[in-house]
């Protein structure tokens, strides 16, 4: 099934060369980490399954296999969410702005606009109450686990949260600037 309303931050021929450039670097960059994301659910679902079995057949389970899966799904999530932010799949409700874009295209764009601002500023939030706990996490090598049996480092974790929420700060600028700019082109090229 088709949308049947143009995503704002679907490429378009309409838009300047240094923005078609400046969006197939930054979406590579996404869809990059979207592939590690993946992998990484790849390789937890082997690990559990390598623990399951361990565990059922030969008494003996994989250690640390709840600290890796609790780490790692943050991390999944937060290389994942650029990615699902540009593709247009986060969780929203499109019937009233269904209904706004039909009747006032430019209004829609406005409420994008404004959308796109308002979580650029709760994303920031996120990525400043991040930065202080990765430094501390990097810093005092704080680990996850239990000495003698498993341990592990917490601060990759801390750092793909302030990746992943650069690039989605990142998405979401791009996703401001083409609400922008289809809100000022001449009525005869506005989507």
């Amino acid at each position: 099934m088709t949308d049947v309303s143009p995503s704002p931050i679907s490429p378009e021929t309409d838009f300047p060369p240094w923005f078609q450039a400046l969006r197939r670097v930054i979406d590579a960059m996404t869809a990059g980490l979207n592939v590690v994301g993946t992998l990484l659910i790849c390789a937890v679902m082997l690990l559990v399954n390598a623990d399951v079995i361990g565990r059922g057949m030969f008494n003996n389970p994989v250690s640390g296999v709840p600290e890796i899966v609790s780490m790692s799904i943050v991390a999944i999530v937060f290389l994942q969410v650029a990615q699902t932010f540009r593709k247009g799949r986060l969780t929203r409700t499109d019937a009233v702005l269904g209904f706004v874009e039909k009747r006032a295209p430019r209004l829609r764009m406005a409420i994008d606009f404004l959308y796109s601002l308002a979580a650029m500023a709760l994303v920031w939030q996120i990525l400043s109450a991040s930065t202080p706990l990765f430094q501390k996490a990097w810093v005092r090598n704080t680990y996850e686990g239990t000495i003698g049996d498993f341990t592990a480092p917490i601060w990759p974790v801390k750092l793909i949260i302030l990746i992943g929420c650069a690039a989605l700060l990142v998405q979401l600028g791009l996703f401001a600037m083409t609400c922008l700019i289809r809100m000022v082109a001449p009525k005869s090229e506005a989507v």
